[in-house]
């Protein structure tokens, strides 16, 4: 008894004890999420007691012990960061939740669904008659086309766009059981209770309502479907289902229907025909009505359900309607309404009166493979989605059921609600592969579109709240980072899923403006606009080491604009570039016994030194001891002569605006790009800092023109290594298998998949690879000295123009790329590892693709330079874009807060981070475009030495009326004597006759007076003289003195050029700039809103 006292009084004061300690976590999770409510209000003090990971950590362990994992309460702390206000509980400090929705209710939230109930759209069907119902629906694929027919006979044809097309009214006394497409003859089909119509709705005029009616029928039709014939030209099968269990076959070709029949001018407007002049088979396989009837073109069989309990679904081949052979019978109680078959599952779905849906295989017909149990009343309607392996079932009560096939789980429900007690059935549904969207038909047509579809062209793209300043893809662990204005980091997987963000990482209302990932990818570094560098653990968020803010630094003056990991000399030590806006390059350590990150050294400036006139500035490099090895020696600017003092503020700004980094065996080199056009390379091999470019007049400033049309936006070396050199043609990015997997089948909206659909230089780079493999076996010793070609420089300017450069200065091409407007400022510039692509983003928001892998090898042929696609991806500027190369895929930043995949062989958008659902960035079927883009993408096509060569006609043959009477053979046409083979080739008599017009190569002279070099017709017209305006400034390109004027403008360029405005910068350059005739617009088509 006292060893039961014991164990009782011991299990009590354990439940006391955990209920304190639930207590203390309640008051600490409460401390915690009001310091961080007053973090995010900017009122919150720093104070001894503030609560950090640490002290949480602490303060779980002292309430629950040591056996609390760090990675639950690290989650747990994560969520109460992220969401103050948001729901804890305490199990999920141990790494359990619970969820507090029921699982239907949390499966029927829209934002999670397949389809979006909310966006449904009605179309109310105009000239039915009175209490009509939407009998069947039938959607044709390759037209587009849905075809929509009334139970009392009102046969509508819709469009893509859902606009009727054509329509026909049935004067027949049964009502409309079923409809099809005959795919051969190019007519539609419809069986009545008795008849059987067939309608050319192409048909124009009064000819339009003429239809064909095939009558008498044994038994009432209940249900229709077309059989296309192999190799059978002009000739469709029509499956009928009547209700005495029979399944007909009746064959239809364009004789039956007679082209003299259609063209006679009969006032009536129904042709009847005999039925027993058509060729058909019928065989009695149900017992009860046949409810549907389906052709399977995969399997190659018809199936048919039925009402009947025995012979409930029947799937066999065409030729056992001929015989009586037995054929595959399915079985299920209370037999089968309807039944589908989905492809990739290779499963057949039915359902019936029993309120089951069983799905089996095609080959086994005594036991269903799996059951879907869940519907309340009689299943009427079966749908699939092939793409998506979904399954839609309708029950009599208007309750829609979303299954995936794949793990007969319940996806979504939803009930059409709207309508009257007597507007409760569906009488047909179809799910719209095109579109994504499923279709009913009642009284009205309903169409629920998939929710994706919506949120991909409906709802704006939002990443971030702000403008975003960084992105950066970390190639390692596949995730990608972004950063937006207001200092929020957040880390994404590359499907689109969110797996933590850090909010004010250098502090409140410090914003960030440039990151940067180590090699190994385990490491990135943030620095903000105040001189701040914080170094993080990428993988759990954590921080690591600082560089804090200097007490006499100036605001912004010490502002980040790029960071660049360098190449560690030593082990557990980090090395980082970074630029300052004002042109500074610091190189800042890290070391794992300090505690904060120092700035060790410092690039002198150059600029002031080189507009005195210096090409090239030597360096005196340091002695200097160091504790550590860095990449860069101390330098020092080695000057013949002293140059007077430069003035503080020049009156054009002259900091360096963009840096890049290379780092190889053989070049250590610095490039940088200023703001008013010079380019510098610093290389620390041959000790010297070289300034490779100049522009006219860019230390002037003309009060004319805008003084930023010289800045370089952006700077990037492009270089190849051996190992990029010797690598398979399978990683180049127009390899011919992605090529001929880039053009397949697409939507009807234009999409422009095809990059360069044989790209034949860039197949003689693969070429080229494959004999380099040869030569580096043979010649292994020699391999980097055969392969390393020099590197080269590309620049992205402010006038729009890209140009290219070698190390030693020499412009290898200067360009404007090929969008819809011309020079338009260039942002962003990306390559990938083996140098093949060339990305550019600018500040329209477009993207455009180049192929430069056979630019690179000498000597630098500008055809190979080649332009392969451009699309519009934003509608504000572009800060970063990044390419993705194992997956194939273009990832673009832009300052509408937003960050958007899109597929780099296409240009076909995927989806943007941040959206509901999961984006699949394999699928390439679905064509689709944001709601603020309306262009589509531009496909630049290179024309070959074959199409070069077609033949043109200059004129159209014509008949030769002297030709025919010359001509004296009888015509084969009246010869009784069957003429031979050699007889028709040669006597064509009316082909002989063509020949090209006759027409007068000189001008006409008439009897007056005229100019006779002109002609008679041109020579007669009046000339006039226009006066020359006062001003050409204002008008298009037509004159020498605009052309003139424009050139002087911007040195370097012989022909005028525009630099567009950017719309939604408020940074004008209109007043600056000379328009000019823009003829782009007419090639490129717009999509209307």
């Amino acid at each position: 008894m006292d060893i039961r006292e014991e164990k009782r009084l011991n299990t009590a004061l354990q439940i006391n004890n955990f209920k304190t300690a639930l207590n203390g976590l309640e008051k600490l999770v409460e401390r915690t999420a009001a310091q961080k409510r007053d973090e995010r209000a900017g009122l919150f003090i720093q104070k001894e007691d503030m609560v950090d990971y640490d002290k949480f950590y602490v303060a779980v362990q002292e309430l629950f012990g040591p056996e609390v994992k760090n990675q639950d309460v690290k989650c747990f702390y994560r969520k109460l960061c992220n969401n103050p206000d948001a729901p804890v509980d305490w199990c999920e400090i141990f790494g359990y939740f619970s969820s507090e929705e029921d699982s239907l209710t949390s499966q029927m939230d829209e934002e999670n669904s397949v389809f979006l109930v909310s966006r449904k759209q009605r179309v109310v069907i105009s000239g039915s008659r009175r209490r009509d119902v939407i009998k069947c629906i039938v959607k044709v694929p390759q037209l587009d086309l849905l075809i929509a027919a009334s139970q009392k006979g009102l046969i509508t044809v819709f469009n893509s766009q859902m606009r009727v097309q054509t329509s026909t009214n049935v004067t027949d006394t049964s009502w409309i059981t079923g409809c099809d497409y005959l795919s051969q003859l190019k007519r539609i089909v419809a069986t009545t209770e008795r008849t059987i119509i067939v309608w050319d709705y192409k048909a124009q005029g009064n000819s339009q309502e003429n239809y064909f009616v095939i009558r008498p029928m044994d038994h009432c039709l209940r249900c229709v479907c077309v059989v296309s014939l192999p190799n059978q030209f002009c000739r469709d099968g029509i499956l009928l289902g009547d209700d005495g269990g029979f399944v007909n076959k009746f064959t239809v070709n364009s004789d039956d229907f007679g082209l003299k029949q259609a063209k006679s001018k009969r006032k009536s407007q129904s042709h009847v025909l005999d039925s027993k002049n058509f060729k058909s088979i019928k065989r009695k396989l149900h017992n009860d009505w046949v409810m549907k009837i389906r052709y399977i073109s995969v399997l190659n069989c018809f199936g048919s359900c039925s009402l009947d309990s025995v012979h409930s679904l029947i799937l066999d081949s065409l030729d056992r309607l001929e015989d009586n052979l037995p054929v595959r019978e399915f079985s299920m109680p209370r037999g089968a309404n309807s039944f589908c078959y989905c492809v990739k599952a290779n499963v057949i779905v039915t359902g019936g009166d029993d309120k089951v849906l069983r799905l089996w295989h095609p080959n086994i017909s005594t036991k269903p493979v799996g059951k879907l149990v869940g519907h309340m009343f009689s299943i009427v309607e079966i749908v699939t989605n092939e793409k998506d392996q979904l399954v839609i079932s309708l029950s009599s009560a208007k309750v829609f059921r979303v299954w995936d096939i794949q793990t007969l789980s319940l996806v979504q429900v939803f009930h059409d609600s709207q309508g009257r007690p007597g507007d409760m059935q569906i009488y047909s549904m179809i799910y719209d592969s095109n579109h994504g969207m499923l279709i009913t038909g009642s009284n009205v047509i309903d169409m629920y579109p998939l929710t994706r579809i919506i949120q991909d062209t409906k709802q704006i793209p939002h990443t971030h709240e702000r403008e975003i300043n960084v992105m950066l893809y970390n190639k390692y662990f596949h995730q990608v980072l972004t950063i937006c204005s207001e200092s929020i980091i957040k880390v994404w997987e590359l499907t689109g899923l969110q797996i933590y963000q850090i909010l004010d990482p250098h502090g409140f209302n410090v914003e960030l403006t440039s990151a940067a990932f180590d090699e190994s990818g385990f490491i990135f570094a943030t620095g903000a606009y105040n001189g701040t560098v914080k170094i993080w653990d990428f993988g759990s968020g954590q921080e690591m080491k600082v560089l804090p803010e200097g007490k006499d630094w100036k605001e912004e003056e010490h502002w980040l604009k790029r960071l660049i990991f360098l190449k560690a000399q030593e082990k557990a030590q980090y090395l980082i570039l970074a630029l300052e806006r004002n042109g500074k390059i610091k190189m800042i350590q890290a070391k794992e016994d300090d505690i904060c990150l120092m700035v060790i050294w410092e690039l002198p400036e150059v600029v002031p030194l080189l507009q005195d006139g210096n090409q090239t500035v030597h360096l005196n490099m340091s002695t200097r001891d160091r504790n550590m090895a860095i990449p860069f020696p101390d330098v020092k600017l080695t000057v013949e002569k002293n140059f007077p003092q430069q003035v503080n503020n020049p009156p054009v700004g002259i900091e360096v605006n963009c840096i890049d980094l290379l780092q190889v065996e053989g070049y250590n080199l610095i490039a940088a790009g200023t703001l008013n056009g010079v380019i510098i390379l610093w290389n620390f091999v041959t000790s010297t800092v070289k300034e490779v470019y100049r522009p006219e007049d860019c230390f002037t400033v003309d009060p004319d023109l805008d003084p930023r049309r010289f800045r370089i936006n952006d700077i990037l070396f492009l270089f190849r290594t051996p190992e990029c050199a010797r690598r398979s043609s399978q990683d180049s990015i127009c390899s011919s298998s992605q090529c001929e997997s880039s053009k397949g089948p697409q939507s009807s909206k234009g999409s422009k998949q095809s990059i360069h659909d044989s790209e034949v230089k860039g197949g003689q780079i693969d070429v080229m690879v494959g004999e380099q493999q040869l030569v580096d076996k043979k010649f292994p010793e020699d391999t980097n000295v055969a392969n390393t070609q020099p590197p080269i420089l590309v620049t992205a300017h402010e006038d729009g123009h890209l140009r290219l450069w070698t190390i030693e200065g020499r412009l290898l091409k200067d360009m404007l790329p090929f969008t819809k407007h011309s020079a338009i400022s260039l942002r962003s510039l990306y390559t990938d590892s083996c140098t093949r692509i060339l990305l550019i983003g600018n500040v329209e928001g477009h993207v455009i693709l180049y192929s430069i892998g056979s630019f690179l090898d000498p000597p630098h042929d500008e055809k190979k330079f080649k332009q392969l696609l451009a699309w519009r991806a934003h509608s504000l500027e572009i800060i970063q874009v990044v390419y993705v190369e194992d997956k194939q895929v273009v990832l673009t930043a832009s300052a509408d807060g937003s960050v958007r995949v899109w597929h780099a062989l296409s240009g076909h958008y995927c989806g943007y981070f941040g959206q509901r659902r999961l984006f699949d960035i394999s699928q390439t079927s679905d064509f689709i475009l944001p709601c603020d883009v309306n262009e589509y993408p531009i496909e630049i096509k290179e024309e070959n030495k074959f199409t070069e060569k077609k033949q043109k006609y200059e004129y159209p043959l014509v008949f030769d009326q002297q030709r025919w009477k010359k001509m004296n053979s009888t015509p084969l046409l009246f010869k009784h004597i069957a003429p031979k083979a050699f007889e028709v080739e040669h006597d064509f008599k009316f082909f002989k006759c063509l020949s090209s017009p006759k027409i007068r190569r000189q001008a006409l002279e008439g009897f007056m007076t005229e100019n006779r070099d002109a002609g008679i017709i041109f020579g007669s017209l009046p000339i006039y003289r226009v006066p020359s305006p006062t001003s050409l400034r204002f008008l298009p390109l037509i004159g020498s003195e605009v052309q003139r004027e424009s050139s002087d403008g911007i040195p370097g360029k012989k022909g005028g050029h525009v630099q567009h405005e950017k719309v939604q910068q408020r940074r004008s350059l209109k007043k600056h700039l000379i328009p000019q005739i823009n003829l782009a617009s007419s090639f490129f088509p717009v999509i209307p809103k």
